[in-house]
Order: structure tokens, then C-alpha cells, then sequence
């Protein structure tokens, strides 16, 4: 593995391994991002697929008049079985393969495809498309801040990570008992703290591909900085919905 201190590089053979790192380095995230593109996609033709048939979201899903009103046991399944992926994934990364992390990975994504669904039951499609683009241009701007900005967003990305513990614990006490108040901040905070996490985690994937660069981790490394970045993309678009999404 090459020395990561890339700053103190004084001589011609550092300076092209700085030169070899930089090409790497933008390689990495546009491998990173295609990733993410492609694992949005599948989730939206997923999505699109249950929306338009009946049969296939019968399957899922309660559905009656066109609306869905419960979820029916594979329905349950499928909307935790990612959770179950990632935490069994977080044990076992080392002994992964790189072909079985991408199998966890488009598995992922294919099922958050069947919540991320409930959407369009739920809204108009003119609003799901107005949101996903006002998501898509934020996503940019934050990830843009993350990868050029000078600040170590370390400490940041920690306070973020509480957040998130925090937003699952107040959503899980509204579930029991509703309040309409708790829904607005339940929904606010969590914009602000995904937003956050964007340039976190894209800061973060930066630094990981520094200590992989040269090493066969590199492509984990990018699939696991693609599915963070899908994650956080994807808890945005379902928040920032919350408040600009107009119901059928």
C-alpha cells in the first residue's frame, strides 16, 4: 500500500504518484457515484413496477381502490430485510468478496424500492418528480461542499450519527403516539441531519479511498461509500416528501 501522506512529496517519482493518486482519486468517485445512480435507478423501476401492476403489489402490499392500507407479510419483510443486509454485511466485510458486496448492495437497493413505492401510492407524481429533482440538486451541492471543503467534518459526522439515533427513537414514540407537532420536527431534523451526513460521508469516502489507494479494498471501499451516499440520498428524499409532496 503507497504512503498516504501525499504532501510531502519532493521528488519527480513522488509527484507522479501524487499525479497516479489524483487520477485514481476522481476515478474512485465517479465509480462511486455511478454506483449510487445506478442503485437509484433500480429502485425507481422497482418502485414504478408495483405502482403500475396490481398483481405485483398485491404481493407487498394491501391494496384497495388504488390505495395501499397495510402491509401483508412479505411486505414487512422486504422493508427490513435491508436493515438485516447491512448489519450482517457490517460483520463481515473483510471476508466479502468483492462480487458478493455488490450482490448485498443491488439486493439493497432493489428492495428499498418496495417502501420507496409507497410514495407514489401515497403522493401525486408531479410532486414525487419535483422532489426527487429539488433532492438531486441538493445532494449535489452538499456533496460538491464535502469533497472540496478543508474542514474535517470528523466531529460533525458524529453529532450527525447521534441525530440519527435520536430521530429513529422520537419516530418509533410517534408511532405510538402520534402528534402532528412531533411529525413537523420529526421531519425537519431529519433533513438537516441527512443533509449533514452528505458532505460527511462524502468527505469520509475521500479519505477511505486514501488509506485503499493500491489496495484490493478499493472497490469495497467504493461500493460501500456508494450505498452511504444512497442511503442518505434516499432518507432526504423521503423527508423533504413530508413537506412538499402534495397526496393524492
Amino acid at each position: 500500500m503507497a504512503n498516504p501522506n501525499f504532501g510531502t512529496f519532493n521528488h519527480p517519482g513522488a509527484i507522479a504518484d501524487q499525479a497516479s493518486f489524483d487520477i485514481g482519486l476522481r476515478t474512485h468517485m465517479v465509480r462511486v457515484y455511478n454506483y449510487m445512480a445506478a442503485g437509484l435507478a433500480l429502485s425507481g423501476m422497482v418502485a414504478f413496477g408495483l405502482f403500475n401492476s396490481a398483481e405485483l403489489a398485491s404481493l407487498f402490499f394491501q391494496v384497495q381502490a388504488g390505495r395501499v392500507v397495510g402491509l401483508n407479510m412479505l411486505g414487512w419483510i422486504a422493508i427490513f430485510a435491508p436493515l438485516g443486509l447491512l448489519m450482517l454485511t457490517s460483520f463481515r466485510t473483510a471476508q466479502m468478496s468483492v462480487t458478493a458486496v455488490q450482490a448485498v448492495y443491488w439486493a439493497v437497493t432493489a428492495l428499498m424500492g418496495v417502501s420507496l413505492s409507497l410514495l407514489l401510492f401515497r403522493y401525486t407524481g408531479a410532486s414525487v418528480a419535483r422532489t426527487f429533482f429539488i433532492t438531486a440538486v441538493a445532494f449535489g451541492a452538499l456533496s460538491l461542499y464535502g469533497y472540496t471543503t478543508k474542514h474535517d467534518l470528523t466531529a460533525v459526522g458524529k453529532f450527525l450519527f447521534m441525530g440519527v439515533i435520536g430521530l429513529i427513537l422520537a419516530s418509533l414514540v410517534n408511532m405510538i403516539w402520534p402528534s402532528g407537532t412531533m411529525s413537523f420536527v420529526i421531519s425537519a431534523a431529519g433533513v438537516l441531519i441527512f443533509s449533514g451526513l452528505i458532505a460527511y460521508d462524502t468527505q469520509k469516502i475521500r479519505q477511505q479511498y486514501t488509506q485503499a489507494w493500491g489496495s484490493e479494498m478499493a472497490e469495497k471501499v467504493a461500493i460501500f461509500g456508494a450505498l452511504s451516499l444512497y442511503i442518505n440520498f434516499v432518507n432526504l428524499f423521503q423527508f423533504l416528501m413530508m413537506f412538499l409532496g402534495q397526496r393524492r
